[in-house]
């Protein structure tokens, strides 16, 4: 009777185990043969070896644990608005940037125009051949990142020493971060318009809109923009590309002091307009919102948590929190998604902005099923929303706390990449961005998604593994 065991086996109703892709398991369903996938996939090539003695670091858990604490802990008030001549210190000359660092000759089209608009808005050139001869030349001009100066810009990123800025503080961790205001859309200079109506409006913004939301901001006491976060989340709203009711919950906090503020009441009604009119005014709020979770998460060995994506229209960078301040770079990819009026994917411009710091924070695309309105801006389909946010628990460390996600019964938002699980299956952070014109001047021509290029994660992973003793 020693072949019982084997005549129940042969007797017994087959099942299959699968694992990678799906085309085998496929044809045995249409067998009615039973399938067990197995969510399987080799790691990204070339990794192996790195990846191997990463994960032997007997630093990688705890390093890890306190940088998702610290990323999920940290607060952010807005304190203040100032000049960025005052805060970050800039002078005649000096701009910031999104992205990783960049000099004039690899610079995008969008990048170029808003270089040059801030050239004409700075009054350093008289005409956009003028700045963008001065700019070539290189004399008295500096360009660095946003990133560098704990700032954050969206889209092309421009900041000069002239524009307002938005002051955050994180108590919790001691952290200050800062982000310019936000123009709205359409032929604005982050998506390199430097037309008469986009120096008009950076004025505007500098003589009136600035002064008075520094007398509100001042007077209505530090605004919550982390409550603000997870309360936008509830509404519809996933903090990249949908921020409608980020802003009028910001507009709220700020309408009372805003109203009282000591200025002309045609001044105060157009910047109540202004603000309520532009859905994507709170953007620039939840960017450093989301740098000074990151920023908090940042420099602690061992840990493969990232903690800065950002583009800047040529190449997207990433930054890992055990391997400090180096970049890892790769060529950045174009986004697909919809288009304005005539514009196609020939105007396009490959990936721009410090935006993505939404999505390193744990929002943004990372969030898409509590915004399933977000696909009828960037393209898609709700169960693609649903999909995308579902996706993302596979490469983040856990889930925040704070942030969560009505229609998944409240959990919390996938937070924290781990650049070792990005590596591990090859699935790749899930951006929502807008999409500026490939020409310098023409503006935006569209919104969709995007993910970054592998070779950013893979070099990590291979200087981490560097870190290792």
């Amino acid at each position: 009777m020693a072949d019982a065991p084997l005549r129940g086996l042969l007797t017994a109703d087959p099942s299959v185990a699968t694992a990678g892709v799906s085309l085998f398991a496929d044809a045995l369903r249409a067998q009615a043969v039973p399938v067990t996938e197995v969510d399987w996939r080799p790691p990204l090539a070339g990794t192996e070896a790195a990846l191997a003695r990463v994960l032997a670091d007997p630093r990688r858990e705890a390093a890890n644990a306190l940088a998702f604490e610290r990323l999920t802990t940290a607060g952010s008030d807005l304190v203040d608005v100032r000049p960025a001549s005052e805060v970050l210190g800039l002078e005649k000359g000096q701009f910031l940037h999104a992205g990783p660092p960049l000099e004039w000759d690899r610079a995008s089209g969008p990048m170029k125009g808003g270089l040059i608009g801030a050239m004409l808005f700075e009054g350093l050139a008289q005409t956009p051949e003028e700045a963008e001869a001065a700019l070539a030349a290189g004399r008295g001009i500096s360009l660095e990142p946003c990133h560098h100066h704990g700032a954050v810009g969206p889209m092309a990123g421009v900041v000069s020493p002239s524009m307002w800025m938005f002051v955050l503080r994180d108590e919790a961790h001691d952290g200050t971060a800062y982000c310019s205001l936000n123009e709205g859309l359409g032929k604005v200079l982050r998506y390199g318009a430097y037309g008469p109506e986009v120096i008009e409006r950076l004025r505007w913004m500098t003589a009136v809109l600035g002064p008075l939301l520094q007398q509100a901001v001042r007077a209505a006491g530090p605004v919550d923009i982390r409550a603000i976060i997870a309360q936008m989340l509830q509404m519809g709203d996933e903090g990249h590309n949908r921020n409608r009711a980020g802003t009028l919950m910001f507009l709220r906090e700020i309408l009372p002091a805003l109203i009282a503020a000591d200025a002309p009441s045609s001044d105060i009604a157009e910047a109540v307009r202004f603000v309520g009119a532009n859905d994507h005014f709170f953007l620039n709020l939840d960017m450093p919102a989301c740098k000074l979770a990151t920023q908090a998460a940042a420099g602690i060995p061992g840990s493969t948590m990232v903690t800065t994506m950002a583009r800047n229209g040529t190449d997207f960078g990433i930054r890992v929190s055990g391997t400090g301040d180096q970049w890892f770079t790769g060529p950045a990819n174009t986004p697909e998604g919809l288009f304005l009026g005539s514009f196609g994917p020939e105007d396009a411009n490959p990936d721009i902005g410090d935006s993505a710091i939404t999505e390193t924070g744990g929002i943004g695309g990372f969030a898409m099923a509590a915004a399933p309105a977000i696909v009828r801006f960037v393209g898609g389909d709700v169960p693609f929303a649903l999909r995308t946010t579902a996706t993302m628990y596979e490469i983040t460390l856990g889930e925040h706390p704070a942030f969560q996600v009505p229609i998944l019964e409240f959990r919390g938002t996938p937070a924290g990449i781990d650049v070792v699980k990005v590596v591990r299956t090859g699935v790749l952070p899930q951006i929502n961005t807008g999409m500026a014109g490939a020409v310098a001047g023409v503006g935006q021509v569209g919104a969709g998604l995007v993910n970054p290029p592998e070779q950013c994660f893979t070099s990590a992973v291979k200087a981490l593994a560097a870190t290792c003793g």
